[in-house]
């Protein structure tokens, strides 16, 4: 019997999020929550029960806008999403589900964002990759395991007299980032939606800043799961790129993760081609590709919001340039709809 979410069964939920192997730090209940209060977008977080025991979930996201589309996706706003469950028929029960779901919501269209190809007949995006490694126990090890121009890097940031410290807050985080998105020509998320997460996540969440003297240079938000860390948004002011800000505070994410025994190191997921694919190479990271799979209702070909469609050129080059008080104004109306 497939059951919709609500508060009363979020331990439920978690707990078999907790279990199972293939589900990830995205398929938690609290993105329910974050999405929710955040964006005010509808979910549809979709279990089956048996005697009491779940069997399977897929959390989804209806995001419909006028400028971006209409989806229905698993999960919006994460890396990672869809149908978790060791169980065939279940997965076939809650596929069957958010097909028709789908449907009656008249979307353009169905994404689940698998980490492994689970429906080969499905058209799925070539375009995304994600970044995984394993940390040994020794700090220094992982120093050494950095390819060696990239440890250069690292090292001149350690030099430069770089600190990093644990923020209570989000307020230097989301100055760091609206800085560095804006100058992406990307929209900023609202800085109520990174408090949310914090909120909600509480002690899997962590908030580590670079300074200089007390100056900020750059900050990171980062997720603990289980026993893998998830640097997930995170940014740089101007003075990042002269002092090597964003190198030093991605090793004081993986020096910190390691003294925590912390095992996995996720940068999370990169364009092919894009310089944050190539950042994350660097460090010695191998590309795995997602397999974001399709099942078009309204839509006859897959969409294509990504700041490489050639369609969104002139918008990203006017952002470029806007002063970074008016973008952070406009930014969060725009990017709640690009999940």
């Amino acid at each position: 019997m497939i059951k919709t979410l609500d508060k009363s069964n979020y331990a439920h939920w978690d707990s078999f999020v907790q279990a199972t192997p293939d589900a990830t730090f995205f398929h938690q209940s609290g993105w329910k929550e974050v999405i929710e209060r955040a964006f005010g977008h509808k979910t549809y977080f979709l279990y089956v029960e048996n005697n009491g025991e779940i069997m399977g979930i897929l959390p989804l996201v209806h995001i419909k806008s006028l400028l971006f589309g209409n989806t229905l996706v698993s999960t919006a706003f994460c890396v990672y999403g869809g149908i978790v469950s060791n169980d065939e028929l279940t997965i076939l029960e809650l596929d069957k589900e958010a097909c028709r779901l789908a449907e009656e919501l008249g979307v353009d269209c169905l994404e689940m964002r698998n980490r492994v190809q689970k429906t080969p007949e499905r058209p799925y995006k070539e375009l995304y990759v994600t970044f995984r490694k394993e940390l040994d126990a020794d700090v220094e090890k992982n120093m050494l395991a950095i390819p060696r121009k990239q440890r250069a890097m690292v090292r001149k940031g350690i030099e430069a007299g770089l600190t990093s410290a644990i923020d209570d807050d989000v307020d230097r985080l989301h100055q760091a980032y609206s800085e560095s998105v804006r100058n992406l020509g990307t929209p900023v998320f609202s800085k109520k939606y990174f408090q949310i997460l914090k909120d909600v996540f509480a002690d899997q969440c962590e908030v580590l800043t670079v300074e200089l003297n007390g100056q900020l240079v750059a900050s990171v938000m980062s997720f603990y799961y289980k026993d893998e860390v998830l640097p997930y948004y995170g940014g740089g002011t101007g003075l990042a790129r002269n002092v090597k800000g964003n190198d030093f505070m991605y090793w004081e994410v993986m020096r910190r993760a390691v003294e925590k025994g912390v095992k996995i190191f996720d940068y999370g997921r990169s364009k092919i081609g894009t310089g944050s694919y190539s950042f994350k190479k660097n460090w010695g990271f191998t590309p795995e590709p997602l397999f974001y799979e399709f099942h078009l209702v309204k839509a006859d070909s897959l969409p294509d919001i990504n700041p490489l469609n050639p369609k969104y050129r002139l918008f990203i080059a006017a952002w470029k340039v806007l002063p970074l008080s008016i973008s952070q104004m406009i930014g969060p109306w725009l990017s709640k709809d690009l999940g």
